[in-house]
């Protein structure tokens, strides 16, 4: 099966493009280092011949709230025209658990506006929830860093690795299209200020977390104690989060 993977050069989309090739798909990594371009639409019309599944892992090379927003809107209406032309029969989206929660404004409102767009297309599709991943929570401290304090929030919180999110967006794509949301998450649950305080600890990091329950997420959202975990029954990632760091530990050594 010829499956393109948007974004396949990326963090999750190599890995993604790698299980599917090793289950024997014919796995294209699309990006624009590739000539393939979803804002302008360059490339599309010719890597999309004889593919029947299109995975999107794709994201905004901006935050900025305008700049995320025209990239999901332009980017997924060319991507999705593009699929219909050439006779996809499976899109599949990476998103983030709790874009629901957090769609007034920000990088949610454009995965909002990007979910959207997706279930008002002609094409079959599946979209993946996944919580945060552990590769992120440098970002979510360096965020909440005042000095040397970082003030989180202790929320219930649940990543994952960006593995398990790439074997369930591999698994999904060679499924039939859900119409729907396919949500992933990691094995076990934390509270998020408890569990950067020791990701932090483990590096030796000098910095003191500090719990605070005003504090917001990624220094703009709100959110409580549902807002970053599955709704409902969601797939569980096998990687645990000691287990990932031992090996980031080992390989930065």
């Amino acid at each position: 099966m010829k499956i393109v993977v948007i974004g396949g050069s990326g963090l999750v989309g190599s890995q993604v493009v790698s299980r599917l090739a090793e289950h024997g798909h014919e796995a294209i990594a699309a990006s624009p280092n590739t000539g393939v371009n979803t804002l302008t639409g360059e490339g599309l019309r010719e890597v999309l011949e004889g593919a029947e599944v299109v995975v999107d892992v794709s994201n905004s090379p901006s935050f900025e709230d305008a700049a995320v927003l025209e990239f999901f809107e332009r980017s997924t209406g060319n991507l999705l025209a593009a699929e219909a032309s050439a006779g996809v029969k499976h899109h599949v989206a990476l998103s983030v658990v709790g874009t629901e929660k957090m769609a007034d404004h920000g990088y949610f409102k454009a995965k909002s506006v990007q979910e959207t767009i997706i279930r008002g297309s002609s094409i079959p599709y599946s979209i993946v929830h996944a919580t945060q991943f552990y590769e992120f929570l440098k970002s979510i401290a360096e965020l909440a860093t005042e000095g040397e304090e970082v003030r989180l929030p202790p929320v219930v919180f649940q990543p994952l690795a960006s593995e398990d999110v790439a074997r369930c967006v591999a698994r999904t794509a060679v499924g039939a299209p859900v119409n729907g949301i396919v949500e992933v998450a990691g094995p076990e649950t934390f509270r998020m200020d408890e569990l950067i305080r020791r990701a932090l600890a483990a590096r030796n990091d000098p910095r003191t977390v500090v719990t605070d329950p005003e504090a917001p997420y990624f220094g703009t959202y709100e959110v409580d104690d549902t807002t970053l975990v599955p709704a409902g029954e969601a797939v569980l990632g096998d990687v645990r989060f000691q287990d990932w760091l031992q090996r980031q530990l080992a390989a930065a050594r």
